[in-house]
């Protein structure tokens, strides 16, 4: 998952722009899969007009995050392919989440996708989502939270079985002292992943709590750690832009610390390309976003279940390094890793 900082919108503008961005799928149709369409397809799959599937995807990302970009793009995908009518909205305020939720299920939608990034403070919204009969499933954020919290469905990477990934990875990497920089407290896919690599890193793992919504602020902060103790020799960060500016922070404290990370984008996959990354692990938003979407169709068209409702269906972990770089950043360059 990443983060950026917290939209100034308030809710009900939120909803607004949700709104807009569903209309303005509409409008688009089935066009972004290449060549013109004539309704026939997403007649068949999802109705026609009043008759079409309504999903609402609400998730805890900042407005113009390339990762939630990532995200957007794949549920279009199904959305479209399915005849769905998709809203988008995401907010980093819980509550604001929230509100978004509780404004679907009053809108009668047909199926709901959520992320868990504070798994509490989405219990209420999604009861009342399934007292009203909506289908609820979950996305990204929320492994060991998503079944009691009641959501039919998950997709996402479990961000415990990707933090020992990556400590395996450092322990071949014959590193000594990890700083694993956490950007914001109290979201649960960070912690799990700091915490897993702390478990089986043979290492010293620390960890650094920031205030991601600053990226000065966490860019200073690094630097001055990395000062403070030459011995850390990895930086593991928790997103794309947060590793390219640990980059900089590792050339301004003169550190001869290797940066890595969780999740990427195209910038990031060129920084590993360069060397600056030692390497990436990706849990493919794009697949996130699309699997949930389609699940929803799934279930309503042909009451499928995906993992049975007892098992989640991971998107990850993978590792990009410099030797499958080239591979993945044809992808990326679409917007689609």
């Amino acid at each position: 998952m990443s983060t950026t900082p917290p939209s100034t919108h308030s809710p009900g503008r939120l909803r607004a722009a949700a709104l807009t961005a569903a209309a303005c799928l509409l409008a688009a149709g089935c066009s972004a899969l290449g060549g013109e369409d004539d309704g026939s397809a997403a007649d068949a799959a999802g109705g026609s007009g009043a008759d079409r599937m309504k999903v609402v995807m609400v998730t805890h990302g900042g407005e113009g995050d390339a990762f939630w970009d990532r995200v957007r793009k794949g549920a279009e995908a199904a959305a479209a392919k399915d005849g769905i009518d998709l809203t988008y909205a995401g907010d980093a305020d819980t509550a604001d989440q929230a509100d978004l939720v509780r404004d679907a299920v009053r809108d009668k939608a047909d199926g709901i996708a959520v992320t868990l990034a504070k798994p509490q403070a989405m219990k209420g919204p999604v009861a009342e989502a399934k007292a009203a009969g909506i289908p609820v499933v979950g996305l990204n954020s929320g492994m060991d939270a998503w079944r009691s919290t009641g959501l039919l469905e998950y997709f996402g990477q479990d961000e415990s079985v990707a933090g020992r990934a990556v400590g395996d990875k450092l322990n071949a990497l014959k590193a000594k002292h990890a700083l694993c920089v956490i950007h914001e407290r109290g979201n649960v896919a960070l912690e799990a992943r700091c915490a897993g690599v702390k478990k089986t890193f043979g290492g010293e793992t620390e960890m650094l709590y920031v205030e991601g919504t600053d990226m000065k602020a966490v860019g200073a902060a690094v630097t001055a750690r990395l000062r403070q103790d030459s011995s850390i020799d990895e930086v593991v960060m928790n997103g794309a832009a947060f590793a390219l500016t640990a980059v900089e922070s590792v050339e301004e404290a003169g550190s001869g610390a290797h940066v890595a990370t969780f999740d990427l984008d195209e910038d990031l996959i060129a920084a590993v390309k360069r060397g600056d990354v030692q390497f990436a692990v990706d849990q493919q938003p794009y697949l996130q976003g699309y699997l949930a979407v389609d699940a929803l169709w799934l279930y309503r068209t042909n009451g499928n279940v995906s993992g049975g409702g007892v098992a989640p269906v991971l998107t990850g972990p993978a590792f990009v390094t410099r030797a499958n770089a080239d591979a993945v950043a044809k992808f990326a360059a679409g917007g689609t890793r």
